[in-house]
Formats: structure tokens, sequence, C-alpha cells
């Protein structure tokens, strides 16, 4: 099996579509035999569920992310290990073992709350989208733009 983690500084960084770089873990009966650091060369989160699948990975641990990255990650057959915190090596080596704690329900979905400057989850509703929530070409929230179910689902 292959992990993946996003990855800064031996932290699971937090923000999937925007992640710089990747740890990646071979498994071999429940214990980590080989480790890497890749870059992601700029790829944007449309591009890193493609990325992921091209280095062979089999499960992705981080923290937030965004439906669209989700939906594009079960295409890949890439399970998710969502909401998870601190050291990279220390949640590999868990899920490894079989204890990963993770949120089932993580999503980057902070809607209704921090829109405009500093919103930790980048849902600037205009430029620099980086969770997979684009209004008007490319929308993967599942709603056309102004239905009711989008403007519930972005807290308008």
């Amino acid at each position: 099996m292959r992990i993946a983690v996003t990855y800064e500084n031996g932290e699971i960084f937090q923000h999937f579509g925007h992640t710089a770089q990747f740890k990646l873990y071979d498994v071999e009966e429940g214990k980590i035999v080989n480790e890497q650091i890749v870059d992601t060369n700029g790829s944007g989160h449309g591009a890193l569920a493609g990325f992921l699948q091209a280095a062979k990975v089999d499960a992705l641990i981080c923290g937030g992310i965004g439906m669209g990255a989700q939906m594009a990650l079960a295409d890949a057959g890439i399970k998710l290990y969502a909401g998870v915190q601190g050291s990279a090596d220390a949640a590999a080596k868990s899920l490894a073992e079989g204890t990963l704690e993770y949120d089932p329900d993580a999503k980057c979905d902070h809607h209704g709350h921090h829109h405009g400057e500093g919103h930790e989850c980048g849902h600037h509703h205009g430029e620099n989208h980086e969770c997979g929530h684009h209004h008007g070409k490319g929308l993967d929230c599942g709603h056309e733009e102004g239905d009711e179910g989008c403007r519930r689902h972005h807290g308008e």
C-alpha cells in the first residue's frame, strides 16, 4: 500500500488544494518500508488527484479538502483520510497500523464564515479558489450557480 500525506515541515499540510509537497510512504505488512517527499510542481487541486494516481497512491491523509477534490480522489480509487492534524510520520504510521483517527466528514467547507480576507480555507468568491468551489466555469459543488442548493452549499 502507498500512503500520501499533504506535507509541510514535517506536519500534515491543512489545505489539500494548495499543498506544495506530498510525503509518500510505502507500507508492507503494517510497517512503513520506504518514504519520500515529492513536489507537486505547482499542480492545483484539479490536477492533484491525477498526480497521486500517477504516483500509484492508495490512500491520502490530509486536513481540509473540498468536495470536488474528494470526488476526484474517489474516481481515482484513492481512499481519503481527512481532518487529520499533526505529524505526517505519526499519521502514516497510525494508518499503516490501522489505528489512525480521522474525520470522515472533514470537508473544506467553512461556508458562511470568514468570507473575505484571511478566510482560512480559500473560498474567496472570485479569484484564488483552492478547494474546488468555482462559481462560473468548472462549477464542482454539484449545484448550478444561483440555484437554491448552491446558495445553501455556499452559505449565501
